[in-house]
């Protein structure tokens, strides 16, 4: 008798992790930058860039976020781990209409993403994006660009602030 209670526990189990296929721990690396966020930057920090909502997805296989900057320029994009790759993903497009693709992973604590870019001159630019957790809940992200993917110059520096 307790051994087909101890069977039945097992198949209730996997048939939950099955139904649940988005639960694991990648899943929730990125839950740092869930939220409502006032984004500032500017030389001293202090210049609004604007806001982004960041939520995830009910079935937690997706994060999303809505852009809405300051100056009127919006997007959104859609991140996902991907467990075949080991990787996470996000699809970013631009009110502008740029699309960018990247790829990374969370590296002691720090989300990194990297992609492409057609440049001006027909080659490519390389860009970098990490979403660091800062004290009192609140996210750095840092933006680079980089046209040989050794030199790398800030584009974007902003410090997201719970709103």
């Amino acid at each position: 008798m307790h051994l087909l209670l101890f069977v039945l526990l097992i198949l209730a189990a996997s048939e939950a992790a099955a139904a649940t296929p988005c639960s694991g721990a990648e899943h929730r690396q990125f839950d740092f930058w869930l939220g409502n966020w006032r984004v500032m930057g500017g030389r001293n920090g202090d210049q609004f860039q604007g806001k982004n909502r960041i939520e995830r997805s009910k079935d937690g296989c997706r994060v999303v976020e809505y852009w809405s900057g300051a100056g009127g320029m919006n997007g959104m994009s859609l991140n996902a781990w991907d467990a075949n790759h080991r990787v996470w993903r996000q699809f970013w497009v631009g009110g502008d209409g740029v699309v960018l693709s990247l790829e990374g992973k969370l590296i002691d604590g720090v989300m990194l993403m990297e992609g492409e870019l057609a440049a001006a001159n027909g080659g490519v630019q390389r860009q970098r994006i990490t979403w660091t957790p800062q004290a009192e809940g609140k996210v750095q992200q840092k933006w680079e660009v980089s046209d040989d993917g050794q030199q790398w110059s800030i584009s974007f520096l902003g410090l997201y602030l719970p709103d």
